[in-house]
């Protein structure tokens, strides 16, 4: 018998490629786009903005591009992952256009269109011209060398908003970190499937966690200081949750010990308590995090989290609808760390959880698609990058909600942030490709009658 899982179709099976699902969902996507840009319009002016038209053309002309790449490089790929990331796009530029309209002297929308038509461009060069994730294995450790000269380029530039995290060369800034997140991603895929039974099954076992030998998990410790190396260097506490939660994450999935995560949140809370506690600048983000109203009780008015919380409030249920809040006091964040605030305002309760269940629905589907692999370096590659997402719009969110500390992330395809936006079209572009080797038909098998096994090809 033929060696298939239970969710495995046999050889042969026609397998839907669900392209016409995807096309639809994509118009919709950007109907709802443009509607709220049109709304924005309405609210403001009483009058449907005369661009929208434009707007609508340009966004549906990239999804289409976008589409048209995948039909013809990726037929069997997930159908949900396009359509959501041109929505959260679409909503994206419709907010930060909202807040341009507040501040004429500073609009950052048409640079955002800008930037997301880059990052549609390199998603398709990625689901055009990678047409098998597994040769990004070869380059495990020159990806670990490259993100380590990235995240370590901004400590040679001057600080912005009291942080090290990005470069500025002329006009043109960027965070180098949003990029190292990816190959960080790609080396622990490589690494951890290469050494998954050691990790898991190999060395000496106290209470209830089984370390491996030193020679694998020296790795662990080295990248452990290099996280809390980046937050001490470069004041920056989410590109540090980031990365450590990442690598844990991974490290859980590929020996299934739990024991693993319980000391990643040990040596993160270590970290994070120590450097909390002696940098000026985290520190006062703690201390902002635990009185977010204390700049009032001083008589200084509110500062950024405490009127990120007004918003909140003022949203209700409903929302007071796009164009009509007032989220842009929040000050020069407002873009960026705090668009979340204005979703919360405008489209209220019910508008900011299904922003939530649009970030859930990717995520769930990129675990799918490394779930439905048999490859271990596939499957650990999809997770990694789902899970990068899932926190950064965990540290994002909590941070703007008053849950954790600010961290000065963007959230992923809504903030303002060039660097940022690219970065999420390039790991939708790789889900894509992952998801594509997942749910594509297995190969026939030879007609001598010996029986293939299954080596990978599931829903």
């Amino acid at each position: 018998m033929t060696a298939t899982t239970a969710e495995a179709p046999p050889p042969g099976l026609r397998v839907p490629k669900r392209r016409g699902v995807e096309l639809s969902l994509l118009l919709c996507a950007v109907l709802i786009s443009v509607f709220g840009y049109a709304e924005v319009g309405l609210a403001r002016t009483g009058a449907v903005p005369p661009d929208t038209a434009r707007y609508g053309a340009g966004l549906g002309a990239l999804a289409l591009l976008a589409h048209l790449a995948v039909r013809f490089r990726a037929p069997y790929a997930d159908p949900l992952l396009l359509p959501i990331a041109v929505l959260l796009n679409g909503l994206g530029l419709a907010l930060i256009h909202r807040l341009d309209l507040e501040t004429p002297g500073d609009r950052a929308a048409p640079t955002q269109l800008v930037w997301s038509t880059l990052g549609v461009a390199l998603f398709i060069t990625v689901v055009v011209l990678l047409r098998d994730h597994r040769v990004l294995q070869r380059y495990a450790y020159l990806s670990m060398a490259t993100a380590l000269f990235l995240m370590l380029l901004p400590i040679f530039f001057p600080a912005v908003n009291g942080a090290k995290i990005w470069i500025r060369i002329g006009g043109l800034s960027f965070q180098p970190g949003e990029f190292a997140k990816i190959l960080l991603a790609v080396f622990f895929a490589a690494y951890l499937a290469a050494n998954r039974h050691a990790l898991a099954y190999t060395g000496r076992r106290i209470w209830r966690l089984q370390l491996p030998t030193g020679r694998v998990l020296g790795p662990i410790v080295a990248f452990w200081v290099l996280s809390v190396g980046v937050l001490v260097l470069e004041r920056d506490l989410g590109t540090s949750l980031l990365f450590f939660g990442l690598f844990v994450i991974m490290l859980y999935v590929a020996t299934g010990r739990t024991g693993w995560i319980a000391v990643g949140l040990l040596l993160a809370a270590v970290g994070a308590v120590a450097v909390g506690s002696f940098e000026p600048h985290v520190h006062s983000r703690v201390e902002d995090w635990l009185n977010p109203f204390a700049s009032i009780e001083a008589g200084d008015g509110p500062g950024q989290l405490a009127q990120s919380l007004f918003s909140f409030a003022a949203g209700g249920m409903l929302g007071t609808g796009l164009g009509r809040g007032h989220s842009v006091l929040i000050g020069f964040a407002a873009k960026s760390d705090f668009i979340l605030a204005t979703a919360g305002e405008e489209l209220g309760l019910v508008g900011l959880t299904a922003l939530f269940l649009l970030y859930a629905l990717l995520v769930a589907r990129g675990y799918r698609s490394g779930l439905a692999l048999r490859d271990p370096f596939g499957r650990l590659l999809a997770i990694g990058l789902a899970s990068i997402l899932a926190l950064q719009v965990f540290v994002i969110a909590g941070g703007v909600m008053g849950l954790i500390p600010l961290t000065g992330m963007a959230m992923p395809f809504l903030a303002q942030g060039g660097s940022s936006v690219v970065t999420n079209w390039i790991i939708v572009a790789l889900l894509i490709r992952v998801s594509d080797s997942a749910r594509a038909p297995l190969p026939e098998p030879a007609e001598t009658g010996i029986v293939v096994p299954v080596t990978e090809g599931v829903r």
